[in-house]
């Protein structure tokens, strides 16, 4: 089963971006696996709490992403 997880800072995606997100990962698998792939498919957009997630032996927040702060 294709699998993929994103993962972004709480706040900083809406639901129309997810849908999309979801729709254009789910078309690039069946491109690159076939269209039976489809039903099997799995797309995981998460948001991730501030300071809650790193890269680089580094926390990341918003404010060092230079995004404004969370509502």
């Amino acid at each position: 089963m294709p699998f993929a997880n994103y993962k972004f800072p709480e706040g900083s995606i809406d639901a129309a971006r997810k849908e999309e997100i979801i729709h254009r990962t789910t078309t690039l698998f069946v491109e690159i696996f076939g269209e039976e792939v489809r039903p099997y498919t799995m797309v995981l957009v998460e948001e991730v709490a501030d300071g809650g997630w790193g890269r680089a032996d580094e926390t990341l927040t918003r404010e060092k992403m230079g995004l404004p702060a969370s509502a």
